[in-house]
């Protein structure tokens, strides 16, 4: 395969391979010279960074310590469990990367609490739902609510990002795990609230049409002012960065803030609800 024909967005074994190489290439290291720190061979370093040979723990760990990584948020090993275990969709494990690194963030969620807002009940009991229905094992579940608590803790760093966040009211009104999980989970809505960093606000039902998305969407800032956006489906994630794609999105965006509930209305209504009112 010709390396520059390679599309990391194609498969979670590309972006891995694509990272390896991005990661090579900033050192101004040759394959060769991977090749020695690794103890791997050029071909098999080849194979990987092209999408042909998948990732192993061995290897994930090897580039690890290769490039200084290891046990940090951009570890290869870390992605590399996401795609020995499946439980992230396609695209999902470049964003990831993307997401620890932002300088804001702009989520949009429709149905569940966004993942970064969780707390670990609330995951278990999403999780543990997926197994009953077949779609995850035990050890996939694990993995993914392991996964968030890391993709969490990224977040809570010297210099936090900006965090805007828009939950359609069925986020909230989705009862998930009883009342007791579901207290505890509104609780840390209004903590989120409360920071410095942060602002969240409610798209009420009430909005109707003028909700300016039906799927989740999350925009990243990056520290050079670009923007990522990633966008999901049931079945497939697709990272984006082509301006002429992203900026509209960005738009519907604040359109979709101007529109939504003020925070202390969004609060207000999250607090009714942790009442027993309607």
């Amino acid at each position: 395969m010709n390396i520059k024909e390679l599309n990391p967005d194609s498969s979670p074994a590309a972006a891995f391979g694509a990272r390896v190489r991005s990661y090579r290439e900033a050192r101004g290291w040759k394959q060769e010279e991977l090749a020695e720190h690794t103890e791997y061979s050029s071909t098999h370093i080849s194979a990987v960074e092209t999408g042909r040979k998948m990732p192993t723990l061995r290897f994930s760990r090897s580039v690890d310590l290769a490039f200084g990584t290891t046990d940090t948020t951009d570890a290869f090993e870390r992605q590399w469990r996401e795609i020995r275990h499946g439980s992230l969709l396609e695209g999902f494990p470049e964003y990831v990367g993307y997401e620890g690194r932002a300088v804001e963030l702009r989520l949009f969620e429709i149905g569940i609490i966004p993942g970064l807002l969780q707390t670990p009940e609330y995951a278990q009991v999403l999780a543990d739902s997926a197994v009953q229905r077949g779609s995850i094992t035990h050890e996939q579940a694990s993995e993914r609510v392991s996964f968030l608590a890391e993709r969490q803790a990224a977040l809570v760093r010297a210099r936090p990002p900006m965090v805007f966040l828009v939950m359609d009211e069925s986020c909230i009104r989705r009862p998930i795990g009883g009342p007791g999980v579901m207290d505890a989970q509104l609780e840390r809505l209004v903590e989120f609230a409360a920071r410095p960093t942060t602002m969240l606000q409610v798209a009420p039902f009430a909005m109707g049409e003028r909700r300016s998305f039906n799927l989740p969407v999350n925009l990243l800032t990056l520290s050079d002012r670009s923007v990522v956006a990633y966008a999901e489906s049931q079945a497939q994630g697709h990272l984006d960065r082509e301006l002429t794609s992203v900026i509209p999105m960005l738009t519907a965006y604040h359109q979709l803030q101007a529109e939504a509930l003020s925070q202390a209305a969004s609060v207000a209504m999250i607090d009714q609800l942790r009442k027993g009112t309607p």
